[in-house]
């Protein structure tokens, strides 16, 4: 959680912020009321702070217990990383003068960050507590209704700022919903094997002894050859699923090997149902 907050907070406030992205949620307004409300010191960090904040205590007074530890937890990190950064790393210009370069950090890291942190059911709080909120006292189509907002947002840096902004603001919003989802299933991705063998033994004893993962075991006959062969299926990660086939491929070579990607794996030692 920590990770993947910072990797929001550093997306933000290096990248969005200099170049007055504004992309959505509670980053994209404070972005937005950083340039329209003109006071020393509130600055888009102080407003990012302030909203995060505010959408903090609402969400302690309508949504109790159900509110939820890792999302205040998230959400006052990312608060406070952001002010801090303002005070160790005062940014007047970006980094950079490559604006597109800008874009894709200020999209990716976000994303990124994001992604990690809705696989553990987190969240940086902001728009999200809003849209808790809203689906506990209200029959609105929430989803909808928060990217109707954060459509919104993006499309007014058009208008408060320049076309250029705004383009990269609207391109950045369908970017992060790609790359978010992306995110999640690279994080969650195992490799599902079929395996065809007549030595079921080799490839049983090596899953379950060497590789630590289950395998089930039926039988079957070739539709050609009317011989008996038997079905070894698992479900491995990325390096186990190569250390099998390396395997395989030097105990029996003989055997027929299926290998399918898979992000939505439920049981004991992935995902939790």
């Amino acid at each position: 959680m920590s990770l993947g907050t910072a990797l929001v907070s550093i997306g933000v406030y290096f990248f969005k912020f200099p170049n007055n992205f504004s992309m959505g949620g509670v980053s994209g307004l404070s972005v937005l009321l950083g340039e329209l409300v003109r006071v020393p010191g509130l600055t888009p960090s102080v407003f990012n702070s302030i909203i995060n904040t505010l959408f903090l205590v609402l969400g302690f007074v309508f949504l109790n217990r159900g509110f939820g530890f890792k999302t205040v937890y998230c959400s006052l990190l990312y608060a406070g990383l952001t002010q801090v950064f303002e005070i160790l790393v005062p940014l007047s210009a970006p980094l950079t003068t490559n604006k597109m370069l800008e874009a894709f950090f200020a999209i990716i890291l976000p994303a990124l960050g994001s992604g990690i942190l809705f696989n553990l059911n987190a969240s940086t709080g902001g728009t999200d507590i809003a849209a808790m909120i809203l689906k506990k006292y209200t029959g609105l189509d929430v989803g909808r209704a928060l990217l109707l907002s954060d459509i919104v947002i993006a499309a007014a840096a058009l208008f408060v700022f320049d076309i250029e902004t705004g383009l990269f603001s609207l391109l950045g919003l369908v970017l992060k919903s790609v790359l978010v989802d992306s995110v999640i299933e690279s994080i969650n991705r195992r490799k599902s094997l079929t395996i065809i063998t007549s030595q079921p033994d080799t490839s049983v004893e090596f899953i379950t002894h060497t590789l630590g993962r289950g395998a089930t075991v039926w039988e079957g006959q070739g539709a050609y050859t009317h011989q008996k062969h038997w079905i070894v299926l698992t479900v491995l990660s990325r390096g186990q699923a190569v250390v099998l086939r390396r395997y395989l491929k030097e105990k029996d070579p003989g055997a027929f090997l299926l290998v399918s990607n898979s992000s939505e794996i439920f049981g004991k030692g992935f995902l939790r149902a």
